[in-house]
């Protein structure tokens, strides 16, 4: 009976995209085209083995393949390695089958040396790059299928579980090796970057969708697509203070754990100052909170923030405040998603704002639907975990007609907090006022707020304006 225990595939994230690892004693097959990563991934597999591993290369010379591997940081100083490669002799020999000999085209010496490499080192562990190269040694497709099944099941039997790769094209499919494996891994180039996708995998269920994936130091990283549905989290509701007594008043005490606050207003109107008083407030309770700066520096925040008085570099350096800064062209939204599960799951985040949604909508180089899709998901995810969760987001008006907020997530907010300017007798000032909180009461007035050196300081209510929405304001009589 097969041993239905997990085997590491030795790439961070793919285990839980494979619920767990690859199936032991089983072939998997890994497609892509030319610089995918499949060589390297490959090589990832063989290296997490605890027994022999066993790389049977078609293409690049072993050299080559070391050294190339060495260069991301991946040891393949414990992997034995049959190189099948063609070497630059038969061509200068002018050879009848020019790149090949007569008897490799035969596939004989192919099969002998293979043989001969498996039994001199029983592998727990195979990997095949690429399959493929095979079609070159048989008379037809007929006949691949055939030797390619016999392999597979030759290594298995002997215990091994095996990857190959292949890299199909327009004139030559790979379809047919399909039939032949326990699971297929598909890794592509896309708009957002490497993406893997597993679309088949026998005797176990898997992540489904385009997942993230990158190569870098270690070699291949995979993020996988988040699930709101598989993470949830025993929390107490309570109201989140910002630290300024107007401004929880306007909110009944403040923002709602397991809630999505969006503050939204024109660029420079004080959504980021607000914002930062709440994760300062929760910061100095002792309570860890986490900035995701996709549109400011890390050094500009600190500065901005301690010439009112928010002690930003105090907490950061005393461990409960985080602020990240988010190159929205260098991440995808699943490592974003990755990063922030890492700060909620394994530091402990209760507050996390994100700074803004225009610089997350980059990181998407998709659509608006896609910046809703990505966004549901993350905020549904946090809410499941009992997390606090701030939104700032830029509105394209300065003054004139009322907007919200911007790209159609206003359903994602829980409560929405907008910040306005407004022309009052020739002078340019800013007013504040809840539109929605779905979890509790809120004060339906406006207050006019300016950024002190003592940070945010709310007025009273403006009772005495009319058309404050709309930028130009009237004063009534009482």
């Amino acid at each position: 009976m097969t041993d239905l225990r997990r085997l590491d595939p030795g790439v961070p994230g793919l285990s839980s995209v494979l619920d767990g690892g690859f199936v032991p004693e089983r072939a998997y097959m890994l497609r892509g085209g030319a610089g995918t990563g499949k060589t390297v991934l490959g090589l990832q597999f063989l290296a997490a083995g605890e027994g022999s591993s066993l790389f049977v290369g078609f293409e690049e010379p072993t050299e080559n393949i070391r050294e190339n591997a060495a260069t991301l940081g991946v040891d393949t100083d414990d992997l034995s390695f049959l190189d099948l490669s063609p070497d630059g002799d038969a061509f200068a020999a002018d050879a009848s089958y020019d790149v090949f000999g007569a008897d490799e085209v035969e596939g004989d010496d192919i099969t002998a040396r293979i043989r001969e490499a498996v039994e001199a080192n029983d592998p727990d562990r195979v990997f095949v790059d690429p399959m493929t190269q095979l079609r070159h040694y048989v008379r037809d497709d007929y006949q691949f299928r055939r030797q390619v099944s016999s392999f597979m099941r030759y290594l298995t039997g002997r215990g091994a579980t095996v990857l190959f790769s292949t890299q199909p094209t327009g004139s030559v499919s790979d379809e047919d090796l399909e039939f032949i494996c326990d699971g297929t891994i598909t890794l592509a180039h896309a708009e957002k970057g490497r993406t893997l996708e597993v679309t088949k995998f026998r005797g176990s269920s898997f992540a489904s969708g385009v997942h993230t994936a990158r190569v870098r130091d270690g070699g291949v990283h995979v993020y996988p697509r988040l699930v709101p549905g598989d993470h949830d989290a025993e929390f107490t509701a309570e109201a989140v203070s910002s630290g300024v007594d107007a401004l929880d008043d306007l909110l009944h005490g403040g923002i709602d754990r397991g809630t999505v606050s969006v503050l939204s207003g024109p660029s420079g109107v004080g959504k980021t100052t607000t914002a930062t008083h709440f994760l300062v407030e929760a910061a100095a309770r002792g309570e860890r909170s986490v900035a995701y700066l996709f549109e400011e520096r890390a050094a500009t925040h600190a500065h901005r923030s301690e010439v009112i008085g928010l002690p930003v570099r105090e907490l950061r350096e005393r461990g409960t405040l985080d602020v990240r800064e988010v190159e929205p062209l260098g991440v995808s939204p699943d490592e974003f998603a990755a990063d922030v599960r890492e700060a909620v799951e394994e530091d402990g985040a209760r507050t996390v704002l994100i700074d803004g949604v225009s610089g997350y909508r980059l990181s998407l180089r998709g659509d608006d639907d896609d910046l809703v899709r990505e966004l549901h998901a993350l905020c549904r995810y946090l809410r499941n975990m009992g997390v606090a969760v701030i939104l700032v987001d830029d509105v394209g008006s300065v003054t004139g007609d009322f907007e919200a907020t911007s790209d159609r997530i206003s359903y994602l907010a829980d409560t929405i907090v907008f910040l306005r300017y407004l022309e009052l007798t020739g002078e340019l000032r800013k007013a504040v006022g809840v539109l929605k909180k779905r979890t509790s009461d809120f004060e339906r007035t406006l207050r006019e707020f300016r950024i002190t050196d003592d940070g945010l300081v709310l007025g009273e209510p403006m009772t005495r304006l009319r058309g404050v929405l709309s930028g130009s304001p009237e004063l009534v009589d009482d």
